[in-house]
């Protein structure tokens, strides 16, 4: 599939989207621009048949909202739609366009229930197809127009092998009996919903090293951090592109006086003193002045501090997991991950039906290791009685 078409009129765009409804099957990715903007988009769309491929140009035809057309294809049951590593582009396609998504494959996915020791697009192909995909454009802006034929190129080779490599990947998730296992993984990724981005005030205690500040220290970072996102978002650019991590923590343990000193740091440029300088000392000062006060509490994505009871029984599961994935040759943490070990742990499960309906367990899980699991848990118990 050398050739692509380019979609920049609503017009094609809707005369694509109604054929697209009658194909069994279709690739598609997307690219944004997060990499170089504070409110990322999507920049472009990439969908193959098995004849043809078309880059979709939303910037072109208004924005991502015009890419409506594609909705019903989307949502169709009827048309198979392949990703690689779907999750970012479903989130991207459910914010920006409302779309809905029913007949997803994922080949990301799926390799990794089948233990390739590699699941990037790349190594997927050259493994089946012994072909080697551009890689020079990972990291290019999207959001520029127009595009350059090596982008054009680097776009359209992402959906180029996407239906074959399902097709082989479907095969041998039959052959090991887990294509029950992905469809289970589908249904949950099309119908996850992602709450509204929010900026995150406590963000700055996250940063590596932010714990070894003291108090004032600590002051001033917060307020570095608050003053970041501030100007990032008046120019559209990501925080870590107005200000790198690392200079954040220096700037915040030398707490300096004066330009000078700022100018000093490493990674205080002479266009970030232009630009940013008086607010950066600003922050300073503020920092140095309020003070922090008690450090709040993160929270830990709604997991709970482990007591010894559960530690000890997080343990047995753990080692359990480990001969199990092994057995499987599987990643441990694609059989079952450490969030889903510690709400077993918790449940204490007698069967495996005491796991069912658990929305941080995987259905297939629950169907195929429940029981064994809760065996599991039973006998160590009767170890630590013995």
């Amino acid at each position: 599939m050398a050739d692509f078409e380019i979609i920049e009129r609503l017009s094609d765009l809707e005369a694509l989207s109604k054929d697209l409804l009658t194909e069994k099957i279709i690739a598609v990715d997307t690219e944004a621009d997060s990499f170089y903007h504070y409110f990322d988009k999507t920049c472009l769309v990439q969908i193959a048949t098995r004849r043809s491929a078309y880059l979709i140009d939303p910037l072109a035809l208004g924005g991502p909202a015009e890419l409506a057309p594609l909705g019903p294809v989307l949502a169709s049951p009827k048309v198979r739609v392949v990703f690689h590593a779907a999750e970012y582009d479903i989130y991207v396609l459910k914010r920006d366009c409302g779309f809905t998504f029913a007949g997803l494959f994922d080949t990301m996915i799926s390799a990794q229930l089948l233990g390739y020791p590699s699941i990037g697009l790349a190594a997927l192909v050259k493994h089946h197809f012994d072909v080697l995909l551009p890689k020079d454009e990972q990291r290019s802006d999207w959001s520029r127009r127009p595009l350059s034929d090596k982008q054009q190129t680097y776009a359209a080779s992402d959906v180029q092998y996407l239906i074959r490599l399902s097709e082989k990947l479907e095969k041998e998730l039959k052959k090991a009996g887990r294509l029950e296992w992905a469809e289970d993984d589908f249904a949950a990724l099309t119908q996850r919903e992602w709450p509204q981005r929010e900026f995150d005030k406590l963000g700055y205690l996250r940063l590596k090293g932010a714990r070894r500040l003291d108090s004032k220290e600590l002051a001033v970072l917060r307020e570095l951090y608050l003053a970041r996102d501030r100007r990032a978002r008046e120019i559209d650019r990501p925080p870590f592109k107005v200000l790198g991590n690392r200079t954040l923590l220096e700037i915040a343990e030398l707490s300096p006086h004066n330009m000078r000193e700022l100018g000093e740091i490493k990674g205080i440029t002479e266009l970030i003193l232009r630009r940013m300088g008086r607010d950066i000392m600003a922050a300073v000062r503020k920092g140095r002045k309020d003070g922090h006060g008690p450090i709040p509490k993160l929270e830990a994505n709604g997991r709970r501090r482990m007591d010894r009871r559960s530690e000890r029984l997080l343990t047995r599961l753990k080692r359990w997991r480990a001969v199990q994935a092994n057995e499987l040759k599987m990643d441990p943490g694609v059989l079952c991950p450490n969030a889903s070990l510690e709400t077993i742990a918790w449940k204490n499960p007698r069967t495996g039906a005491d796991l069912v309906g658990l929305r941080e367990l995987k259905p297939w899980f629950v169907r195929e290791f429940g029981d064994e699991v809760a065996r599991a848990l039973q006998d160590a118990e009767g170890e630590d009685e013995a």
